[in-house]
C-alpha cells in the first residue's frame, strides 16, 4: 500500500509527473510584486495631492473643495463598535467620514483600473 505524504493535491502532483504546465511561485512572486509597486506609486501620489484631511469636519470639507459630485447614503450606525460612515464622491478623489469627520481620502479611479494612478487628474 503507497501512502502519500505530501500536502500537495494529487491532481498538482499528477500534472506535474506529466510534465503539465504548473504556474510558478516565481510567476505568483513577481505579480505581488508587481501590484505592491503600483500601490506604492498610488499611495506616493495621494501623499502630493491637497485631499481632504483627517479629522476636517464636513462643512470644512465643503467650504473648501464645494459640494460634492455625489453624496452616498450612509452605512453603519447600528451599535458603538460600528459607527456612522459617509461617503463624499468628487471628480478626483472620495472622502470618507465616521459620523461627521474625515477619516481618509483616496484618489478615485474606475473599479478594476488601477494600473495606472498618474492617469487620474
Amino acid at each position: 500500500m503507497v501512502k502519500f505524504t505530501s500536502r500537495l493535491p494529487i491532481a498538482i502532483l499528477l500534472a506535474a509527473a506529466a510534465g503539465l504546465a504548473v504556474p510558478s511561485m516565481a510567476s505568483a512572486a513577481q505579480s505581488r510584486e508587481h501590484g505592491d509597486s503600483l500601490l506604492i506609486h498610488r499611495v506616493q501620489q495621494e501623499k502630493g495631492m491637497n485631499l481632504p484631511k483627517r479629522g476636517l469636519s464636513m462643512a470644512q470639507v465643503e467650504k473648501t473643495w464645494g459640494a460634492p459630485q455625489r453624496k452616498l447614503s450612509p452605512r453603519g450606525g447600528d451599535t458603538a463598535k460600528h459607527p456612522q460612515i459617509n461617503r463624499w464622491e468628487y471628480s478626483n478623489f472620495i472622502v470618507y467620514f465616521e459620523h461627521s469627520h474625515v477619516i481618509h481620502s483616496v484618489l478615485n479611479t474606475p473599479a478594476g483600473n488601477n494600473t495606472d494612478p498618474s492617469a487620474v487628474h
